[in-house]
């Protein structure tokens, strides 16, 4: 028989579990602060993960290839003559896997590049600043990019389309994937089909913080990338944020978290399975359940228990429960209080009121709105991208997004009007800046003999060449 749920006062500093490790939690005045740093304190990293990712960093910029075949078969436990993904393999790889899967990953595929494709604006419309000024930007993609997929507990050919296709709609001139592969030294077959699809014939077997140096600083086999993306474990986050200015990198995207916010409207058994979705990524998942309504989180908390009996992952997500939380509180302004704060990868909102809730929310990475939009449609094939930042990341991070795959570059079109409109403004700042050189570059263009040399037009091309050249034309204006 499933106990009843523990509901804990934090106000008491007493933590106790449910029957499912799962803590509940209840607001009181002044505690959201201290249930967010309750919530946040059970997700922070193992101790030593740096220290290891630094050494791990080291001895790949220092014996390259080497190393990477070292530690692949250290953690992995795969001895490596090629680091490389052969063509007989990417071949072989559509051999093993169904037609079913085949097409699935092509229609997810069809969904994400619609989406994304739509999103991209290359260039922009121009900006009239002034009469004459003219400025718009336009888009370029990043040439040589690094895409990570995880590995370990699962295979994720999603996680391929989510990088692999924005990358290829951007126009990135050459994909490098990083994967790690198992003990018998195999990728994923699905990983294969999905990076084939998206035109991806760089794949290398390795993983973990190893793959993310090898792409930041280059090996023989790995070329150097300018940007890396994609999820992964607290190893791999850790790497991405130590090499960050050696090569960009999308985001922190960590251990996968889910928060749903939901009423008592809301099916108890679909808030606990999609609570559960996200829980069996890895033993450092965490769900968090926002309600203000006690039984109704004592109702999910019993369904947790059901379904998790009948769930294969069963081992990890009873972990990862042990780091999540269902969070009563006392008014809809708190509940919003405590999201924004906590700043979540995927947020649920399954209320009767969920537009309220969508203006109110200013800090998520990706939400589902409504008791249908389940989380793991995000993952897979609704076209939005499922990278998204972790660990309280989404208040100053975005989603992935095509634009990730590139940069913006400023454009501005100044005419003679132009230039007369703006002279007195930037002459005026240059001086009280103190650098004569800008305010010269600008007054220059004023001088007689300097206005003088300008590109030949057909109107005056032969009277510059009989003169001798543009600087011994004589006028009596400058610009």
């Amino acid at each position: 028989m499933t106990k009843k749920p523990l509901i804990i006062n934090t106000g008491r500093k007493r933590k106790l579990p449910t029957s499912n490790g799962m803590k509940v939690l209840i607001t009181g005045k002044n505690t959201v602060t201290r249930i967010l740093s309750t919530v946040r304190r059970a997700q922070r990293k193992s101790a030593g993960v740096e220290a290891v990712v630094r050494t791990i960093i080291a001895k790949v910029r220092r014996d390259g290839d080497k190393a990477l075949l070292e530690l692949t078969r250290k953690y992995d436990g795969a001895t490596l003559k090629s680091l490389r993904v052969s063509k007989d393999e990417i071949e072989q790889a559509y051999k093993n896997e169904s037609q079913d899967v085949v097409r699935a990953l092509k229609r997810a595929k069809r969904n994400i590049e619609k989406f994304h494709s739509k999103s991209l604006v290359r260039k922009e419309p121009a900006i009239e600043t002034e009469k004459g000024v003219s400025v718009w930007r336009e888009f370029r993609p990043i040439e040589r990019v690094g895409l990570y997929i995880p590995g370990g507990k699962a295979a994720y050919p999603s996680t391929v389309l989510m990088l692999g296709v924005p990358a290829q709609v951007a126009g990135c001139r050459e994909v490098i994937l990083c994967v790690p592969p198992n003990a018998r030294g195999e990728v994923p077959s699905a990983v294969l089909v999905a990076a084939d699809l998206c035109g991806i014939s760089q794949i290398y077997k390795v993983g973990g913080a190893q793959a993310i140096a090898g792409m930041a600083y280059g090996t023989k086999t790995i070329p150097k990338v300018s940007k890396i993306f994609g999820p992964g474990n607290q190893y791999v986050t850790t790497a991405k944020l130590l090499v960050y200015g050696e090569a960009d990198i999308d985001m922190p995207a960590g251990p996968s978290e889910v928060l749903v916010f939901a009423d008592a409207s809301a099916n108890p058994a679909w808030v606990a399975a999609d609570l559960l979705s996200q829980l069996e990524h890895g033993e450092d998942s965490q769900a968090i359940l926002v309600t203000l309504s006690k039984p109704f989180a004592e109702k999910v908390s019993r369904k947790i228990d059901t379904q998790l009996a009948d769930l294969t992952r069963k081992a990890i997500i009873q972990q990862s429960l042990k780091k999540s939380f269902a969070i009563v509180t006392d008014s809809f302004d708190t509940a919003i209080s405590f999201i924004n704060g906590y700043a979540p990868e995927h947020l649920e909102l399954v209320l009767k009121d969920e537009a309220k809730a969508l203006a109110a929310v200013n800090n998520a990475g990706s939400i589902f709105l409504g008791p249908y939009a389940s989380e793991p449609l995000g993952d897979y094939a609704t076209g939005a991208n499922h990278t998204l930042p972790t660990s309280g990341y989404a208040k100053k991070f975005s989603a992935l997004s095509v634009e990730s795959f590139g940069k913006k570059i400023q454009v501005q079109k100044v005419s003679k009007q132009g230039i007369r409109n703006l002279r007195s403004t930037v002459e005026t700042l240059a001086e009280r800046e103190g650098l004569d050189a800008h305010k010269n570059a600008v007054s220059i263009r004023f001088t007689p003999l300097e206005a003088e040399y300008q590109r030949p037009t057909a109107g005056n091309a032969k009277k510059l060449s009989n003169a001798g050249g543009p600087r011994s034309v004589r006028a009596s204006n400058g610009v």
